[in-house]
């Protein structure tokens, strides 16, 4: 049964702080059910663990029977929402707001009932909005406020540009919670400044503002950043369950309490456990795996993360070569100069997600194999044939293959 307690574990910020109290006492004096609202811009086409950790919060507010709202920014992601740095976003086209959103509302029944959410576009108001109209929104909000963000501040103090539209972005933003009148607006810690404009603009529309609920960002595999797609240190919600293993037990041990407590649903007394694991000297590598088997149970099933841990054990902790499963990829669709080539530019089409320059660093450090034979130098040439395996970095296994016949991932 979800609780009071249970809705506050690993929120971060509810503004004010007894909000949640008000507003879940003041729908059941109503006898009503809470509005509680989302919004994301797509602005990629993948959900990933951080994600979740809010999704995760949305479904038990879902579960206990209110209206949960699903709002897309398809008006919003055309603007471009300040990323936080020193530096704004680059605006989507339509084009790709409306794939993206698409992929999110495929992904987003992972976690939450889509059957029962309620899923708008903030397009189909402010694409609507007269030039008086938001001209008399923007008047409620003044520039001081604005500064009041601190990505704003501080590029103002470092004279560094900040656009217009980057300024509008917020109050857009604030004026979706009083179209589609919330009671909670949820995000992570980084939204907390658009969150409260919705509580301002709900005041100044003669509304009851909506409590904030802002939940912790999840860092991503390197360990340093959040997690983001832009940054290519995610763990996508739709990942084959042999990546998300592997991605898993490549996060660095500080950040396994982090993982074990956002992004499982063990119980507080199971993550107790393993935490006393962890401090009482268990090797971390036991701990990631059953962290990264609960993960791929809760995207995929038990036997998928069973059979992801087999699969990991061989290829990444038994030292043989020839015991390693290989991807095979058809000889035929290598690009060559009479049969041979270059092994730089064999393992750039290999991995055509890499720069070649990070590829020419991982054959110098000695981490490409061909046959079982380290290469260590990019410029060398080979002649390709069938049964060639390639090994690239620590997680990537290749075999070319004379037909397509034999083309299955692995």
């Amino acid at each position: 049964m979800v609780t009071l307690k249970k809705l506050k574990q690993n929120v971060e910020i509810i503004l004010p702080e007894n909000g949640l109290e008000t507003k879940i006492n003041q729908a059941k004096k109503e006898k009503r059910k809470l509005i509680i609202k989302l919004g994301f811009d797509p602005t990629a086409p993948d959900l990933h663990l951080g994600h979740a950790v809010v999704l995760k919060k949305l479904k038990q507010f879902q579960d206990l029977g209110h209206h949960i709202v699903i709002l897309v920014g398809s008006f919003t992601a055309q603007i471009g929402d300040p990323t936080g740095k020193n530096q704004s976003r680059k605006p989507l086209s339509a084009k790709d707001v409306q794939h993206n959103a698409e992929t999110y509302l495929n992904q987003l029944s992972k976690i939450i009932n889509v059957d029962q959410a309620e899923i708008v576009f903030n397009s189909e108001w402010l694409d609507r909005l007269y030039f008086s109209e938001a001209i008399q929104m923007l008047s409620k909000v003044t520039v001081a406020q604005l500064m009041h963000r601190n990505d704003f501040n501080k590029r103002f103090t470092e004279n560094l540009p900040i656009a217009m539209h980057e300024l509008v972005y917020p109050i857009l933003q604030g004026y979706d919670s009083v179209k589609i009148e919330a009671d909670i607006e949820m995000g992570g810690t980084d939204q907390l400044f658009n969150c409260t404009m919705g509580r301002q603009l709900q005041e100044s529309f003669k509304m009851q503002p909506q409590t904030v609920m802002c939940m912790p960002l999840l860092k991503g595999l390197d360990g340093k950043e959040k997690m983001s797609k832009s940054l290519h240190n995610t763990i996508g919600l739709t990942d084959a369950p042999n990546d998300m293993f592997g991605k898993t037990m490549s996060i660095p041990d500080s950040l396994i309490e982090e993982f074990l407590q956002l992004t499982t649903d063990f119980s507080i007394a199971e993550k107790a456990a393993l935490k006393s694991r962890l401090t009482e000297g268990e090797n971390p590598m036991n701990i990631k795996k059953t962290i990264a088997k609960n993960i791929i149970k809760q995207y995929h099933n038990e036997s998928a993360a069973i059979a992801a841990e087999a699969f990991f054990s061989a290829q990444f902790q038994n030292k043989r070569f020839e015991k390693k499963v290989f991807e095979p990829v058809n000889l035929n669709t290598i690009k060559t100069e009479d049969g041979e080539i270059k092994i730089v530019d064999l393992c750039s089409q290999l991995k055509a997600d890499s720069s070649k320059s990070d590829i020419r660093r991982l054959i110098e450090n000695g981490a490409v194999q061909i046959n079982d034979q380290k290469e260590t130098q990019p410029l060398n040439t080979i002649k390709l044939k069938s049964e060639t395996k390639i090994k690239i970095g620590k997680r990537d296994f290749f075999e070319l293959v004379a037909t397509d016949h034999s083309l299955k991932s692995f």
